[in-house]
Formats: C-alpha cells, structure tokens, sequence
C-alpha cells in the first residue's frame, strides 16, 4: 500500500496550516489508487523535538513519527510564514531526522500566511531546504493566504500539486484520468516561441498563485 505522510506545523487549534494540509491530503488521496495516510501535527511534539534537540533522543511519540517519514512513499508538508520563512518548529523536526531519510522523497511544499506578500517563501525557503535533504520537490508548491481560502484559484494549485506528487510516488501513470489536469495545458518550447507566457503570469506561477 502507498504510504503518505502529511506534517504540518499548525501552532493554533483549528489552523489554517492544518486545513491547507487537509485539503492537500484529501486531493493526494483522490489522485492515489490506494494510499495508507499518517498525519503528523508538529505542535503535538514541539517538547519532544527540543529534548531530542538537546540530549539526541526522540521521545516515543517523535520516533514513531520519524519511522513514519522513513517508510513514507511521499510527503506533504505544511508550515505557517514566521519572519518571512518556515517556522521554528518546523525547521527542527527536520533538524532531528536521521542523515538521508528524504533522499529521493517526493515532497510537496505548501505554506499559509495572512498576507500575500510572503508567497515567495516556497522558492526561497522551502525548497532550497529539502533540496539541501535530497528530496524530490513536486514543481507546484501551494501558498495559500488568508482570502485564498475564500477562492477558487486555491482549489486548482491543490490539485494540480498533488497531481504532481501522486505522479512522482509512482503510484500512478502520467495518462491516468485523475492525474491528466497536471500535464494538461503544459506548453512546449514551439508554444512558447510562438507566443511567450507574460512575465507577470511567470511570477505569478513561480509563487504557487
């Protein structure tokens, strides 16, 4: 069975972290033929983390989350902007992972933030991380602010992302019927040639909007 792990770095009860996260999972689960699903709420395990920060041992709840990354076929992970970057919490779980447990992981990278202004906080931050881990980082990540949520333009980065990352889980082909929106509509270099994408919209995608 596929083995999906969703991690999300949430702090609040509800989250707007957590309902991204749950909205990903639900579109990868769609996009799957048959998927084994482990959620893992980071602000459940902030104190494990920093023991394990501290001392070098993962309490229990914290290793069987660590097990879960290890067997994982993929991720979604999920964090709020703080400072313009992944939060704290977030950044030390993957601190205390074993050396090489994200090699070749597909991953897909998703953030909420009140305000826009920090959509560009998947290009800077969060892939230059799990590229640094060696992971395999699906081409759309999804930022969602507070209005997104409302929209729905959200709905559509959802599921063209975790088209992506049910693609590179392997778990399904590339001409499969639910995961054919995620090639749909990609340009060649004669369709670019022809007639060039307007920059803004390059920016536009580059930020995940």
């Amino acid at each position: 069975m596929t083995k999906l792990v969703v991690i999300s770095a949430g702090l609040s009860v509800p989250s707007s972290t957590r309902l991204l996260a749950d909205r990903l999972t639900a579109a990868t689960v769609e996009a799957l033929e048959d998927v084994e699903v482990t959620h893992v709420e980071l602000r459940d395990l902030a104190h494990q983390v920093t023991d394990q920060l501290l001392t070098g041992f993962p309490g229990a709840e914290l290793a069987a989350a660590q097990d879960a990354v290890r067997a994982a076929d993929g991720l979604v992970v999920v964090t709020p902007v703080f400072s313009a970057s992944y939060s704290g919490l977030f950044k030390s779980f993957f601190d205390v992972l074993e050396t090489g447990v994200l090699d070749g992981k597909p991953v897909l990278v998703a953030a909420t933030a009140g305000t826009a202004r920090h959509s560009l906080v998947l290009e800077h931050a969060l892939r230059p991380l799990f590229a640094y881990l060696h992971a395999v980082v699906v081409p759309t990540g999804v930022f969602a602010a507070s209005e997104d949520f409302a929209g729905t333009d959200l709905d559509r980065r959802v599921t063209r992302a975790a088209g992506e990352l049910a693609l590179l889980m392997g778990k399904v082909s590339p001409v499969d019927s639910a995961t054919s929106h995620v090639l749909a509509g990609r340009r060649t270099v004669e369709d670019e040639l022809a007639e060039p994408t307007p920059f803004e919209q390059l920016l536009r995608e580059a930020s995940g909007r």
